[in-house]
């Protein structure tokens, strides 16, 4: 299991504390992105949108927080 799907499966589960432990550990654009949306759920925009950056996303636009973990799910490779 990849580093990303684990993480989800700690966001999914309520581990937030270990969710966002592990996306540390990562250095992609998708961990930049599940790291924001860690923030995001955390209420702490301004890392957020840090770690959008560092994704390449823009913040601005983003979708609601469920909205953002199906697209992050829906990008990740079989």
């Amino acid at each position: 299991m990849s580093t990303i799907r684990e993480v989800l499966l700690h966001l999914h589960e309520g581990r937030w504390n270990e969710a966002h432990h592990r996306v540390q550990s990562e250095d992609s654009p998708q961990a930049a992105w599940l790291h924001g949306i860690l923030h995001l759920q955390e209420g702490d925009l301004e890392d957020a949108e840090y770690w959008y950056g560092k994704a390449g996303r823009n913040f601005r636009s983003r979708g609601t927080l469920q909205e953002e973990i199906q697209r992050l799910e829906a990008e990740l490779p079989e």
